[in-house]
């Protein structure tokens, strides 16, 4: 990958006709700049893609040993344990890491992203490739290292992940084995979420395949009040589902809350799957099925991709890390009658 050269102070002093010094005053002092060349400045700004480093500056490499970690949340446990491995790995190549989240908000997660470079980052861990081509854009001129992880991406970029859509699929093919022929899905919301509709996806295609046709899917933000409800949805409407598979297990621990209070047995009325395999998984009762995701491997080998972006190393465009599942006790046959 070619390297691009940012953008500078006296670029954006160029292009607005003022002096660096107003381009200063503009960024780090703008009440004392009068509105019609503080806006012609940061119009300027805007079109060049340029970002203070203010890391960058204080050191002649222009390397401030530090790389950023943007998340869409911190209370999702999915994130922690991967994240937790990026950076010991991190930390043992004399790396600093900050971390922040965008609130699946792709606007958010855009001015993370300028912060993290303002401050210096020597690269970017993102998490999956579902994101406006703005924010593609902004990266691309600002020339910063980065990477996606939890999926694997489109034709361009770097990605450690694993395939959401394949794993789904197969999961839901051992639903379909057990007798299940009445499907239906908590999802989570798809809106720039690849990861929640290449789950969603591929519970659709394996369903497809069976013959069942089209399934009912409800998509929920990730909280285990919002899995109650929605599974309460799923089983007052007819149909009801003999099975009901989960985006996450936080989504498939909130279902099961929900079967008890409806006084529905697990699996014996119906079976619950989740997806991701986090601790809880193997504490609730019973068990639940789910997909095992390899949260640590995937932290270290982003992390030991991206070092290699950051010195400029090849590298394969993807790693995939695989997924397996874990059958406990919320899978059974459906009930019969």
């Amino acid at each position: 990958m070619n390297e691009i050269a940012r953008p500078t102070l006296d670029d954006v002093a160029r292009a607005a006709g003022v002096s660096t010094a107003t381009v200063s005053r503009c960024l780090n002092a703008p009440e004392r700049v009068i509105t019609t060349t503080r806006e012609r400045v940061m119009q300027a700004v805007e079109a060049l893609g340029y970002t203070p480093d203010f890391g960058g500056r204080a050191l002649a490499s222009r390397r401030t040993n530090t790389v950023g970690a943007i998340i869409p949340t911190m209370e999702n446990a999915i994130f922690a344990r991967g994240v937790q491995s990026f950076q010991e790995v991190l930390s043992k190549a004399g790396k600093t890491l900050l971390v922040a989240s965008s609130g699946y908000d792709p606007e958010h997660e855009r001015e993370q992203i300028g912060v993290m470079i303002s401050r210096g980052a020597d690269g970017l861990l993102l998490i999956g490739s579902a994101r406006p081509q703005a924010n593609v854009d902004y990266l691309r001129r600002r020339g910063i290292p980065y990477l996606g992880a939890w999926n694997l991406g489109g034709p361009e970029g770097h990605f450690v992940g694993f395939n959401n859509r394949a794993a789904a699929f197969d999961l839901t093919r051992r639903v379909i084995a057990r007798g299940h022929r009445r499907i239906a899905m908590i999802g989570g919301i798809s809106y720039m979420n690849d990861r929640a509709s290449d789950r969603i996806d591929g519970v659709r295609a394996a369903t497809r395949e069976a013959g069942l046709g089209e399934i009912r899917v409800i998509e929920a933000p990730y909280g285990f009040d919002d899995g109650a409800e929605a599974f309460g949805a799923l089983m007052t409407a007819e149909p009801r589902p003999t099975a009901v598979m989960c985006g996450n297990d936080v989504l498939a621990v909130g279902a099961m809350r929900k079967a008890r209070e409806m006084g529905l047995r697990v699996p014996g009325d119906v079976s619950i799957t989740g997806f991701d395999d986090i601790d809880i998984s193997a504490v609730v009762d019973p068990g639940l099925t789910t997909v095992r995701v390899p949260h640590r491997r995937m932290g270290e080998a982003a992390a030991e991709m991206l070092l290699k972006l950051i010195d400029k190393q090849p590298v394969d465009r993807q790693i995939e890390i695989p997924t397996a599942i874990v059958e406990r006790g919320t899978l059974g046959p459906p009930p019969a009658g």
